[in-house]
């Protein structure tokens, strides 16, 4: 078996500029199509014993080695917008928090979920954790690239089930509201933190599986998925400059022949897919490697060497 690179994607509207990939596209082959997001195309990847990925329990052990047998729920910083009727979510995760600042917000916090026998917990700056009592009963959460940019309000749990956790977030958002880290915070033109976002509910797998020889990527969860199943992970890097970007692309699109890795793109810009990877991955393409591209949609697409000669299939 030869080598095969694996690439997530954002949308294919996003990539459509980019000089030669349409036609690429044009002449590969559809796949069977995947769920939508990009929680889904990873998952594609990774097994697990049963159930919803524990997104919270996964991160919680790569980061901290204490998730044991807890039952664990992510409490991401998040920032929402209140509007004329309800509130929009705009970023979870990745806001720039220092240590510091994480946990001041968290210590400010902890009060609130203790009084409902839970523990908040600083993963890393950007990523919380709740660790919550054995008997509670944890209703579906939506996964941050499901909410993101809607209605906070449509996304909250419903009924009698749900009213403690929404009761749970209002707490939290008045804390948040005008802490001293967020007056510095929008004082500087930073989105404050004003909320946290609860998904990714679970307990640690027993063991976690994946045919891949190695990733590329910054995300924590990937992370903790590869951490998990043992298998080798790299940063993707940030891309500074020209020549530092065509370095590690570099790196990442001419690895092992005999690889079968995973490179997530999933929030590349689209100067940076055109001008860097695409070209370093349509290299490694026209060296033999099978390509499988995973966009956000779903759209899955395999693409070969020899497909460069299906010259009728146009863009």
């Amino acid at each position: 078996m030869g080598s095969v690179l694996h690439v997530l994607l954002p949308g294919r509207a996003k990539l459509a500029g980019t000089a030669g990939f349409a036609d690429w596209l044009a002449r590969g082959s559809r796949l069977p199509a995947g769920v939508p997001g990009y929680l889904a195309a990873l998952a594609e990847h990774f097994r697990w014993p049963r159930g919803p990925l524990p997104a919270a329990a996964l991160i919680r052990q790569s980061v901290a080695g204490d998730a044991g047998t807890s039952l664990w729920l992510s409490a991401d910083p998040a920032w929402v917008q209140p509007e004329l009727n309800g509130a929009r979510l705009l970023a979870c995760g990745n806001l720039g928090l220092s240590m510091a600042d994480a946990d001041s917000l968290v210590a400010a916090l902890a009060e609130t979920f203790e009084a409902e026998g839970m523990q908040l917990r600083v993963g890393d700056a950007q990523h919380w954790q709740l660790r919550l009592p054995a008997y509670v009963e944890v209703p579906s959460f939506p996964e941050p690239e499901d909410a993101l940019g809607a209605d906070l309000f449509e996304h909250l749990p419903k009924g009698e089930e749900g009213r403690r956790w929404r009761a749970l977030i209002n707490e939290a958002q008045v804390v948040l509201h005008n802490h001293p880290v967020n007056r510095t915070r929008v004082a500087q033109g930073l989105p404050p933190v004003n909320s946290v976002w609860l998904w990714g509910p679970g307990a640690l797998p027993e063991w976690v599986e994946t045919g891949l020889t190695r990733i590329y990527s910054d995300d924590l969860l990937e992370w903790a998925l590869a951490h998990r199943a043992g298998v080798d992970i790299q940063p993707r890097g940030p891309l500074v400059g020209a020549a530092m970007a065509a370095s590690q692309a570099r790196d990442i699109a001419f690895e092992s022949a005999a690889a079968v890795g995973l490179l997530d793109l999933q929030d590349v810009q689209s100067s940076d897919f055109a001008g860097v990877w695409w070209p370093l991955i349509e290299a490694r393409l026209l060296a033999g490697t099978e390509i499988r591209l995973a966009f956000a949609d779903g759209t899955r697409t395999a693409l070969h060497k020899r497909h460069r000669l299906r010259f009728w299939r146009k863009a």
